[in-house]
């Protein structure tokens, strides 16, 4: 896992090295952030929460290979789209990843049923969320086989993969992690995420086939979404208080990307209307909602995934170096995706630029810790 998450933040960093440059295949670069860094950290992700939410062990083998695996199929994509392989390779490929995906979902309902008692409810968000990828994967070939519906269809690809699979995760990971940050258990976390599920996965729903058929849709579908992750947020300050999150580094930074994408889901309706161009909108989704998101998580993961199994002090002084200059790496990742919003992708570069930097830099002296 932790080879995962340095190939992750590396393809973050190189792209958004090439987006602020202006250099590759625009579609080559995102799937380069998305295919190559975000869905095998998702996968990273899952494969580490589920055994935890049904009480059931650690995953086995093959399960620990599937987000190196498909983080070779997402070299193969950036590859093929970027032009310097044929088209027709990503059939392979995204049968390949139907297959990853079949697998990992399959083992999540497995591991569900093999919990003593009632597992934890954010398993299904994880189940939920694949669904969406997968779904967003079967659209693939439809974009080549029928060209005169290619907008629409990679219109509802597109949010299936950000608002679908991101997105979901993301809101069932934050009601279980940010608890975990803070050292303190959030007895609402379960309801809510019980509670909370299918109104997310119908806005997703209605936001994918807004955005690429009936307009009108998606604004509903991003008002139950805004409302679901507004009411964590009102949760977790009146359970932690605003100072407290702000005080810790991996909290500040998940605060801030749930902030990012209640910011993100206006943005969209705004582009939606006409009155946001489609890029803002994306590199502000990825700048205020996937880089916190990715970094805050990875600096109260990557202590565990390094040293598994039981705590020894070695975690807690490399999570504090991670989250030494956490709040401040939030706090630019907030500005950048404002600026960017504003139109002023420059300052927006920058703001995102010195973040990742100060986060690849406390990565470097968080590894040096020794055991």
């Amino acid at each position: 896992m932790i080879l995962t998450a340095s190939l992750t933040l590396l393809s973050l960093l190189v792209s958004a090295a090439l987006t602020l440059s202006g250099v590759g295949s625009p579609v080559a670069v995102a799937h380069l952030a998305f295919a190559v860094g975000i869905v095998p950290l998702i996968f990273a992700a899952i494969s580490h929460f589920v055994p935890v939410l049904t009480r059931t062990g650690d995953p086995e083998a093959r399960i620990r290979w599937l987000p190196g695996l498909a983080q070779l199929t997402g070299i193969l994509v950036v590859i093929t789209l970027q032009g310097w392989l044929p088209r027709w390779v990503l059939h392979p490929i995204v049968t390949v990843d139907l297959v990853l995906g079949l697998i990992l979902l399959h083992w999540i309902f497995a591991r569900s049923r093999r919990c003593l008692g009632t597992p934890h409810p954010g398993w299904r968000w994880y189940a939920a969320a694949l669904v969406c990828l997968l779904l967003a994967l079967f659209l693939v070939p439809l974009l080549t086989a029928v060209p005169q519906w290619y907008g629409p269809l990679r219109a509802i690809h597109l949010h299936l993969n950000t608002l679908g699979l991101v997105g979901l995760a993301a809101l069932g990971t934050l009601p279980v992690l940010l608890p975990t940050v803070m050292g303190q258990g959030d007895p609402q976390a379960a309801a809510w995420l019980r509670r909370r599920l299918w109104p997310a996965v119908a806005g997703v729903i209605a936001v994918s086939i807004g955005a690429g058929v009936f307009w009108w849709l998606a604004v509903p579908g991003a008002a139950i979404l805004f409302v679901v992750g507004f009411g964590l947020l009102g949760q977790w300050v009146r359970r932690y208080g605003a100072s407290c999150l702000l005080r810790d580094g991996a909290a500040a930074s998940l605060l801030v990307a749930l902030l990012g994408l209640l910011f993100n889901l206006s943005a969209g309706v705004a582009h939606g209307a006409g009155l946001l161009a489609a890029r803002p909108a994306i590199a502000a989704w990825g700048i205020g909602f996937l880089l916190p998101l990715v970094t805050g998580a990875l600096t109260q993961l990557l202590p565990v995934w390094r040293w598994p199994g039981r705590v020894i002090p070695a975690r807690a002084v490399m999570r504090a170096q991670l989250a030494a200059s956490g709040v401040w790496r939030a706090a630019f990742f907030m500005l950048g995706g404002l600026a960017v919003l504003a139109g002023l992708p420059e300052l927006g570069g920058v703001f995102a630029g010195l973040a990742i930097t100060g986060f690849a830099f406390a990565l470097l002296q968080a590894m040096r810790v020794s055991r």
